[in-house]
């Protein structure tokens, strides 16, 4: 197989470590952490970056916290902009309703803020306030869920969806590989979310390389609720799987649920995001989930540290390339027990 070979970590060690953001910000694979861990890994700023600059004013909007990754998001903003005396962190009111996240932003723009930080609940309907902030002299940096023009955004921050696929499929093969017949069923997150699509995308491409297929598919919504729905309707349908990749560990609740409530455990399963939940499963050692794939929770924090820069007119002065760049994309590694 072609496949480009994927560094995996022992739970334990995801359990313990935490990510050194040094500088301004750090992509290093051996320093990974859970969703829980990220709202308080906030790392000291060092180098000059740390230096004391002209005070600024932040806006952050996200997502209600409903879901324990968006929580660790938001937290960790906050932790961040705690962490600078010339920082002021205004956060609006997490929500779901993407005209109110529209207001939110629209509200920086009038308070004439310095910079904003934005993870939108739905990229492309907050790309036209985000160009309007931006035409307004307003740095914003877009955080994961990305934006459908490139001018609405100064920096963009993202996990690496495309890669938490090809990690899942790049692991169901190692574990099947030499299975033809092997049943392979995939639990997605919200199918609209382009997100969501490049995971389904990595996925896919990683079984195409060992000569296998999803043979069923189901939708959630990143909820518990949805993921026990969905993953009833998916065993219903497959009386037969041999491996389940479950996008997201939040809704992989529910799954779990619906698994039991079955009384199916002829398969295994991995998971998506790396919570402390889904690190107690792997290592209980008597649970179908074998495995996760990390999705960092600290790209608000890093946001955060960027637009402070940006909005000082401050460059990253521990690279070579010292200008901020327009976008940043952070690891995904398995984890397993």
């Amino acid at each position: 197989m072609s496949r480009t070979p994927r560094r995996y970590l022992s739970a334990a060690a995801l359990i313990s470590a935490t990510l050194l953001v040094s500088g301004c910000l750090s992509n290093d694979p051996e320093a990974v952490e859970t969703e829980d861990d990220a709202a308080a890994a906030a790392a000291e700023p060092a180098g000059d970056n740390a230096e004391p600059g002209d005070d600024v004013v932040i806006g952050f909007s996200g997502p209600a916290a409903g879901h324990g990754w968006i929580g660790a998001i938001t937290e960790g903003a906050q932790n961040q902009g705690d962490e600078f005396d010339d920082v002021e962190l205004r956060v609006s009111e997490g929500t779901d309703d993407v005209n109110q996240q529209i207001s939110q932003i629209e509200q920086f723009i009038n308070d004439d803020v310095d910079a904003i930080v934005v993870l939108p609940f739905d990229g492309a309907a907050l790309t036209e306030v985000a160009i309007e902030a931006m035409n307004a002299g307003i740095p914003v940096v877009n955080v994961d869920r990305e934006f459908s023009s490139p001018f609405a955004a100064r920096t963009t921050i993202l996990g690496d969806n495309y890669g938490m696929g090809v990690s899942a499929g790049t692991y169901i093969c190692e574990q099947l590989g030499d299975q033809d017949d092997a049943v392979v069923a995939e639990i997605a997150g919200i199918d609209s979310l382009p997100l969501t699509q490049d995971r389904s995308q990595g996925f896919e491409d990683a079984l195409s390389d060992c000569g296998m297929e999803v043979e069923n598919r189901v939708a959630a919504d990143f909820t518990v609720a949805g993921g026990e729905s969905a993953t009833a309707n998916l065993l219903q349908a497959a009386p037969e799987i041999d491996a389940i990749w479950n996008h997201d560990d939040e809704q992989g609740v529910g799954v779990l649920a619906a698994i039991e409530n079955a009384g199916r455990d002829e398969f295994f399963m991995i998971g998506g995001a790396g919570s402390a939940n889904m690190m107690r499963e792997i290592e209980s050692g008597d649970s179908v989930v074998e495995a996760t794939v990390v999705y960092p929770a600290s790209q608000a924090a890093d946001g955060v540290r960027l637009a402070r820069l940006l909005a000082q007119e401050r460059a990253m002065s521990d690279l070579v390339e010292s200008d901020v760049p327009r976008e940043i994309q952070l690891y995904a590694p398995v984890v397993m027990g």
